[in-house]
């Protein structure tokens, strides 16, 4: 039964997910002397977004109910410097850049309310005003709707040096070293107006959840490459990675002590230790957890190049890529590893007809170790996990055909088998190494405490299931007609990609958020992305440096669907089985609908 009534305030609005962008770049080249330059770049820009760019499946086309509105400004600055020069024969590149990046949002976060008030009863202890035991007032029970105001600071610093010896050598090699710090400060406030004082995160009036963390990422490397001509037609490269990365994250998370769901939990005002003791941490009440993770290794590449004759090319890759691992925002989980991805190609590239066909093409196989994806976990919380392992099979082929002098037709494909080779079972070992063995019944050690909980059902996806938001098959087609009219070069062109459809997520086996099993699964209550096609109109006309040129995008309003999602966990507001006779809260993303534009540009 609903304790507490979601109060809505009918402001109907239409087109009110607005955008306004404004940015300036400037650029600039110092020619020292004839062997060294000086490249200094600034840049920046203001991003002011109003609205939502999703559409809830209950309301209506690119539509959505929202109790209160959305935005975001998002200011970045950032300048860079490139060094060029020679030392003897060798080239010399040293490349500096540093971001500072601000980003201001509010947005709705009331279906997370409404669905626990309406499925537990959650609204029952959101008041006003509380009694000397922490319990709500008669008649003091308020609307549990709630909305996040956020700010995150990033900064980022890097420097990297290189050095190249001449191209033209038999024998070349590059080599250098790459270091980059970084740091994220994270508040994230979910608000509730009227809410008791006696109840928020102690400093921040209505706040019945705090997040206040700051991460930060320093990674460091060497890296070298030799290729080495066996002869006019064959080339061997071999190149390696050593890497060296430190994360760290640190802060706060969680309810006041007072509210009934932070009393006695492992987190928020209840671990900080009786107040007389806090250190508060950056305006938090106190420090919750620091975590670490250190790691170091190493990746490699080996590619064949051969060249058949001066219009055909092919050649053999073995490479290797690395991400490395991280804390999750929610501070108890065990951290999640780094992610490795082996890659085997076989490509090449030709010309024919005289130079006016080209043929490229790539088959592919990579092997994904402790792949790294992301679910919306307890409280709303984004979890970082690892599955084991995936396997991703394909091929890709481009063609650009110059038809005749004034016709240019290009197209391209992908087909992608991604799917999983271990089983996913949703958990970790208490490591954070992923667990792949776990029939019906097996505990899983990060909630062992006794309960029946402890088990699970099976794996949340087994061997084979295909990976998320991967279409099979992608393509696309330009045809691009050029003419003269006068003194004026003129040209038409039209474009359409089609996309393949789509898993929405991993997990296709249900679980509850606590690890018991439950009806549904995320992926089936979200549903698959459909396959869907767009199509673009071009044309413009130039002179003199001056062009003008028009666009027509989406021509046909295709509302492709790129993602969807809900606010809290799939189980709750995803209701799949229409509890109290509503439907779930389920949100689109769309491709942008039918645009029409005009630049105008003048080249001096």
């Amino acid at each position: 039964a609903t304790s507490a009534t979601r109060v809505c305030t009918h402001n109907a609005k239409n087109n009110y997910n607005t955008i306004g962008i404004t940015g300036a770049r400037a650029a600039l080249k110092f020619d020292l002397n004839d062997n060294w330059t000086i490249s200094p770049t600034l840049m920046g820009q203001q991003e002011e977004e109003h609205g939502s760019f999703a559409e809830d499946s209950r309301i209506g086309k690119r539509a959505v109910n929202h109790a209160y509105a959305d935005s975001s400004l998002d200011r970045w600055f950032q300048a860079a410097l490139t060094v060029e020069g020679k030392v003897g024969n060798f080239d010399l590149t040293y490349a500096y850049a540093n971001l500072n990046r601000h980003v201001d949002e509010k947005s709705d976060y009331s279906d997370y309310s409404f669905w626990y008030d309406t499925l537990y009863g959650y609204g029952s202890y959101i008041c006003a005003g509380v009694d000397a035991g922490g319990n709500c007032l008669p008649g003091s029970l308020i609307n549990p709707s709630q909305h996040i105001v956020g700010h995150d600071d990033y900064r980022k610093q890097s420097h990297e040096l290189r050095i190249a010896s001449p191209k033209e050598d038999r024998l070349r090699f590059i080599g250098g070293v790459f270091a980059q710090s970084q740091s994220h400060d994270i508040m994230q406030d979910y608000v509730i107006d009227g809410f008791s004082p006696g109840l928020s995160n102690t400093g921040w009036p209505g706040s019945l959840w705090l997040t206040k963390q700051i991460r930060k990422d320093n990674d460091q490397a060497l890296f070298g490459e030799l290729s080495y001509d066996f002869t006019d037609k064959l080339t061997a490269t071999v190149g390696g990675r050593y890497f060296r990365v430190d994360n760290s994250l640190k802060g706060y998370f969680g309810f006041s002590d007072d509210y009934p769901f932070g009393q006695g939990s492992s987190y928020g005002e209840a671990s900080c230790g009786p107040p007389s003791t806090w250190v508060p941490f950056h305006g938090a009440p106190c420090q919750v957890f620091s975590k670490k993770v250190k790691e170091n290794g190493s990746i490699g590449k080996v590619n064949l190049t051969y060249q058949i004759n001066p219009d055909a090319m092919v050649y053999g890759t073995w490479s290797q890529g690395f991400r490395p691992g991280g804390i999750n925002r929610r501070g108890t989980l065990p951290p999640y590893t780094s992610d490795f991805l082996t890659n085997y190609e076989f490509g090449w590239k030709t010309t024919w007809l005289d130079h006016r066909l080209s043929w490229n093409g790539a088959v592919f196989r990579e092997d994904w170790k402790d792949f790294q994806f992301a679910i919306l976990g307890a409280n709303g919380l984004t979890e970082i996990k690892n599955a084991a392992q995936a396997r991703i099979n394909g091929f890709e082929s481009e063609v650009n055909w110059a038809a005749t002098y004034n016709l240019h037709l290009s197209g391209g494909f992908s087909y992608t088998d991604a799917k999983l080779t271990a089983n996913y079972c949703g958990f970790t070992s208490l490591t954070g190494a992923p667990v792949t063995v776990c029939p019906p019944g097996t505990i899983n050690p990060q909630l062992h405490d006794g309960d029946e909980d402890d088990t699970v059902p099976g794996p949340q996806a087994a061997s084979g299931t295909r990976l998320p938001l991967t279409p099979k098959f992608k393509g696309n087609l330009t045809a691009r007609y050029t003419f003269d009219v006068n003194d004026f070069d003129g040209y038409v062109q039209a474009s359409a990609v089609h996309v393949g459809s789509r898993t929405s997520d991993l997990q296709v086996a249900g679980f509850d958020p606590i690890g018991g099993p439950q009806t549904h699964a995320p992926g089936t209550i979200k549903g698959n992305l459909p396959s869907y096609n767009t199509v673009d109109f071009a044309a413009g006309i130039k002179r003199n440096g001056w062009a003008v040129d028009v666009f027509l995008k989406n021509a046909f309003n295709t509302r492709g669907a790129l993602t969807r999602f809900v606010q809290c966990q799939e189980a709750v507001c995803g209701n799949p089985d229409h509890i109290g006779g509503l439907p779930p809260d389920i949100y689109t993303v769309y491709t942008p609908p039918r645009s029409i534009g005009i630049t105008f540009s003048q080249e001096f």
